[in-house]
């Protein structure tokens, strides 16, 4: 979509626009239908959902429940509609009613385009979008068929996937492991599914980081919960006593009392602070010198992202797309998943004591996200494949 062209989106998420060149009078769209919690689908959509409603578009967002990003999106000028039974468990009675919820927004906007994000929202969605013939997309911000799970539902969410797969125009992928996966796997064909790497805002100079000061402080932003390894973490951390180190780990969730229990039991917890959920991590990034994000399973993670724009080397778990936003031994480290097992501690000791290296990786991260990883990359990239959806459902309707 051009700048100054106007269309509707929908858009759809279930945790907490037609014509390129738009008249004046325009027409609706809806965005992604979200339950908005703090993930990394409604952070997307928060941002895309402000930016096109920024460049004259009208954006519907549907959600499952309210949220700490909903007045940010009312603010924007975002329309919220809410959908009753919108939840991330398989429930058929109450996701046959927000299916008919969803059919129901979808006829009062007639979006031009519905894009859709998370599992729950995009298998819905995109039922409703086949139903009332409304171009389609669907983010895969990781799919739930990649493990974590027992084998039998992972074979029912791979199903899933593979039947609603051509009810949509196009698939996107926020790592290219994603996409290739799906190719493998029989989700969607060549040419069907792109990468679309994810995209964050930049901050300005006072919030970027010194990694080169001492003594330095390491920081982990992630939910206390499975897949995240804060417990490994703190193994390894204990294992690097002798040096001078602090440790700030943001985020809650269920794991947090036991983290902080474990952190006592090893004789950490005077280093570690504990701040909770932060809207805004910004500050805290710029105030620490070596980013880390250990997990069993990821997509692309957002806060990589976050730690680069901050000017941090970065240490995290060699999962999911890490490897593609991590420059090995340029940018930071892609560690092995067993953390305990000697690679964490190896590439820790390295950055702890050496401030040099941390400078010049910090630097190499700042330039990667400035090419590859800005939030304008990523729009601009997502509203040409919007462009393409809408012409490809124009020239089928003309054939």
């Amino acid at each position: 979509m051009k700048k100054g062209s106007q269309a509707k989106l929908e858009v759809g998420l279930d945790r907490a626009r037609g014509e390129t060149e738009r008249r004046a009078e325009g027409r609706r769209g809806l965005a992604p239908a979200a339950q908005l919690e703090q993930d990394r689908a409604q952070v997307h959509v928060r941002d895309m959902a402000s930016a096109m409603v920024a460049a004259g578009h009208e954006v519907h967002v549907l959600t499952g429940s309210s949220g700490p990003f909903l007045p940010v999106l009312e603010q924007a000028g975002v329309h919220i509609r809410t959908i009753p039974g919108m939840g991330r468990n398989l429930l058929p009675w109450r996701d046959l009613t927000a299916f008919v919820a969803m059919v129901r927004s979808l006829r009062e906007v007639r979006p031009d385009l519905l894009s859709l994000h998370s599992s729950k929202a995009g298998w819905l969605g995109r039922a409703a979008g086949r139903w009332l013939r409304v171009p389609t997309l669907f983010t895969a911000h990781g799919w739930s068929f990649s493990g974590g799970l027992p084998l039998y539902r992972l074979k029912l969410y791979r199903k899933l996937e593979q039947m609603a797969a051509p009810w949509c125009e196009r698939i996107i992928t926020v790592a290219e492991q994603d996409r290739s996966l799906a190719v493998a796997l029989g989700i969607a064909r060549e040419g069907e599914v792109v990468t679309i790497h994810n995209g964050v805002r930049d901050v300005p100079p006072s919030v970027r980081a010194r990694p080169e000061q001492i003594p330095p402080r390491l920081i982990m932003v992630a939910r206390f919960q499975e897949p995240k390894d804060h417990a490994g973490l703190l193994q390894v951390l204990a294992s690097l006593r002798h040096l001078d180190w602090t440790l700030d780990l943001v985020g809650d969730g269920p794991l947090l009392a036991s983290t902080k229990a474990l952190a006592r039991r090893l004789g950490l917890h005077e280093r570690i602070d504990f701040p909770g959920a932060c809207l805004d991590v910004a500050p805290r990034l710029a105030a620490a010198q070596i980013f880390i994000l250990l997990s069993r399973r990821e997509g692309f993670p957002r806060s990589i992202l976050e730690g680069m724009r901050a000017g941090l080397p970065v240490v995290a778990s060699a999962v999911g797309g890490v490897a593609e936003a991590v420059e090995e031994g340029v940018t930071g480290y892609a560690v092995s998943v067993n953390h305990t097992g000697g690679d964490l501690r190896s590439r820790l000791l390295e950055l702890l004591t050496d401030a040099e290296l941390r400078r010049t990786m910090g630097e190499a991260g700042r330039k990667r996200f400035e090419t590859s990883f800005s939030f304008e990359t990523m729009l601009e990239k997502t509203m040409v494949l919007y462009d393409e959806v809408m012409q490809l459902r124009q020239r089928r309707k003309e054939s």
